[in-house]
Formats: C-alpha cells, sequence, structure tokens
C-alpha cells in the first residue's frame, strides 16, 4: 500500500479530491479508498492504481475505434434532430398559443357578430317604422296639398282673386314652386311608356291636376297671361318640355290642362311670340295630334290655330306649317267621331289649305 501524503518525499504520491466521485471511477471500491485526516488528501492502493491506469490505457486504445466518423456523424444527427426537435416543440407551443389567441379573437368577433346582428334587425325594425310613418306623412301632404290647391283652383276662376295674387307679389315663386312639382310628377310617370290607370280619387293627381287647372285659370285672366309672358318664362318652358316628355296616352287630362294654359298664353301676342320661339313648338303639337285621346288632340289643334292667325309667327315658323304631312296628319282628324274635334280638325285644315295657296301666289307673283 502506498502513503499519500501532503508532503514531497521519495515515495509515489497522487493529488486526487477528496469526494465520492474518484471513488466511484476507480470500479465503484469505494472501500479501496480510506479519508485521509486533515490535509485533502486519500490513501489508494497500488492494485486499484493500476487498474485505473490500465483501464485509462485500454481507454484510449479502444476509444478511436469505436468513436468512427459513422458514429460521430451519427451523433451530431442525433444532436440536430434533438435540436430540431426541441424547435418543433417551440413552434408547436407558439402556434398552439396564436391558436388560442385567434380562438379568442374569433369568440369576440362572434359575438360581436351577433351584437351587430341584432342591432341590424333592429335598425330594420325602426326602418320599416319610419317607412310606414313617412308614408303616413307624405299620404297627409298629399292630402292637404290636394285640398289646398283645389281651393286655389276654385278660387283662380276669379279674375278679382287672380289680381289681388299679383298685387300681393306672391304669384312668381307660386308659379316656380309648381313648375318644380309638375316636372318631378311627370318624370316618376311610368318609365315604360304604359298608359297609367288614373285613380281619380288619388290624391297626388288630383294635387298635380288643381296645380295645373291654376295655372290654366291665371292665363286665363288678361293681366295673369301678361304676367306669364313677360315674368313666368319658366312655367311656360315647363310646361312645352313636360307635353314633349309625355308619352302618348299617359295621363292625358294633365294633358289638356297643360294645353288649355298655353293656349290661354297664346292668345297675348307677347306670349304667342315667346312659345313660337321655341323650336320644339312644331313637333310637339304634331306629336300631341297623334296622342289617341280625343281631347289632347283638340286642345292641340286649338293651339296650333292660334299659331295661325298671327301673321309675324307665321313668318317666324316659315316651311313646317306648309308640310304635307302635317295636312295629312289633321286631315284623318276630320273624319273623328267628336263634333268639336272634327269641326276644328276642318277649320285649320282650310287654314293650312289658305296658307299653301297664299304661299303659292306669292311664289308665282316673284
Amino acid at each position: 500500500m502506498l502513503m499519500l501524503t501532503g508532503q514531497r518525499d521519495k515515495k509515489k504520491t497522487i493529488n486526487t479530491p477528496t469526494d465520492h466521485k474518484m471513488a466511484a471511477s476507480l470500479g465503484g471500491k469505494s472501500p479501496g479508498l480510506t479519508h485521509g485526516a486533515k490535509d485533502g488528501f486519500v490513501r489508494v492502493r497500488k492494485g486499484d492504481l493500476e487498474k485505473l491506469t490500465t483501464e485509462v490505457m485500454q481507454l484510449k486504445e479502444f476509444l478511436p475505434r469505436i468513436l468512427n466518423r459513422d458514429l460521430i456523424e451519427m451523433l451530431h444527427k442525433a444532436r440536430a434532430a434533438q435540436i430540431m426537435k426541441e424547435q418543433l416543440v417551440q413552434d408547436q407551443e407558439q402556434l398552439r398559443q396564436e391558436c388560442l389567441h385567434l380562438r379568442s379573437r374569433l369568440d369576440a368577433l362572434q359575438t360581436e357578430c351577433q351584437k351587430e346582428r341584432e342591432e341590424k334587425l333592429l335598425l330594420r325594425e325602426q326602418l320599416w317604422q319610419s317607412g310606414v310613418e313617412l308614408q303616413q306623412q307624405a299620404d297627409f301632404c298629399s292630402g292637404l296639398g290636394s285640398a289646398a290647391c283645389s281651393l286655389l283652383w276654385s278660387c283662380s276662376a276669379s279674375e278679382h282673386t287672380v289680381t289681388q295674387w299679383l298685387a300681393d307679389g306672391k304669384l312668381q315663386s307660386f308659379l316656380v314652386l309648381a313648375a318644380q312639382t309638375l316636372e318631378s310628377f311627370v318624370r316618376s310617370l311610368d318609365e315604360d311608356g304604359k298608359a297609367q290607370t288614373e285613380d281619380h280619387n288619388s290624391q297626388e293627381h288630383q294635387f298635380v291636376l288643381a296645380l295645373a287647372g291654376t295655372i290654366t285659370n291665371i292665363a286665363a285672366v288678361t293681366c295673369g297671361r301678361d304676367f306669364l309672358s313677360s315674368s313666368a318664362h319658366i312655367i311656360l318652358d315647363t310646361l312645352m318640355k313636360l307635353l314633349e316628355l309625355m308619352k302618348p296616352g299617359v295621363f292625358p287630362k294633365l294633358k289638356v290642362l297643360m294645353l288649355m294654359a298655353l293656349f290661354n298664353v297664346s292668345i297675348s301676342v307677347k306670349g304667342l311670340q315667346y312659345i313660337s320661339e321655341n323650336p320644339g313648338l312644331l313637333p310637339l303639337i304634331w306629336t300631341l295630334l297623334d296622342d289617341g285621346d280625343w281631347e289632347v288632340c283638340l286642345h292641340s289643334l286649338r293651339l296650333l290655330q292660334s299659331v295661325l292667325l298671327e301673321e309675324e309667327v307665321l313668318l317666324l315658323l316659315g316651311s313646317p306649317l306648309l308640310d304635307p304631312d302635317l295636312q295629312a296628319c289633321v286631315s284623318r282628324l276630320t273624319s273623328s267621331a267628336q263634333p268639336s274635334l272634327r269641326l276644328a280638325a276642318q277649320q285649320i285644315l282650310e287654314d293650312l289649305q289658305a296658307l299653301q295657296q297664299g304661299q303659292r301666289c306669292k311664289q308665282s307673283s316673284l
């Protein structure tokens, strides 16, 4: 047995830490170790030391054979696989956290969606209720407007009333509103051009008819048509434009009232000159002669007759009045079953023929 001490002498010594790991590395023979006292050294049998030396030498000899390149590569792969596994575990944990986050957001969005759906249903209910209330208000306004305009229509039959309206200075604003209302109504008529069934009890129709009737009555009074001819061109332009927009057979009563208003204005020389300056006047009359409603045709003929009676207007309109197609259109109306329409057509046909004869005489004299 070797004696290991902390002193330097001729005997062989080994400096070894005082722990049990050294004992485990010596083949697990812990009884072969004798703990030293106070200097931190232990006693080791010579046989154990030689055995340990032999084992170390054997490890040095055989370890390179065992740890060849394939094994090292396999260990590297195993290490890489371990690292990848750890990374995958981390990624999986991250994905799980993201999934939980997305699920939480989904739940929140579903809750919000349900809330919005409920709010939408509530708003739809409120919208429906508002639509009902709006329709009720519209019906009330239509009824009120119809009643008020019917009263105006009745009052406007008095010349004194129209004179009083002109004196008050409110007629201009009324005519502007009337023009806007009529245009809005006409543009809302059947877009397909089909004849619209008139409901004589319709408050909206009565309202519009009363407006047009009031304008017609204003034009029937001398001071009224003078005012329309000089200061209310907007209503005259609107009437001609609306008559052009309205399709054949649609709301003939309104057409008749508007034609009557234009005829009343044409009684004034200034009014006739103004409406004759509109290049669409003759095409409009020509179109209305084929409307199909005999009253519309009758009042179109009367407006044409008013044009034919003014020599200056004849010079202004010129050759379109001599068009044979116009005479043919008027000639067809002379066979109408309505006596008044037939008589008016015969008179105008004679006027057109006389105009054509006079034109021929002028040309022959030249």
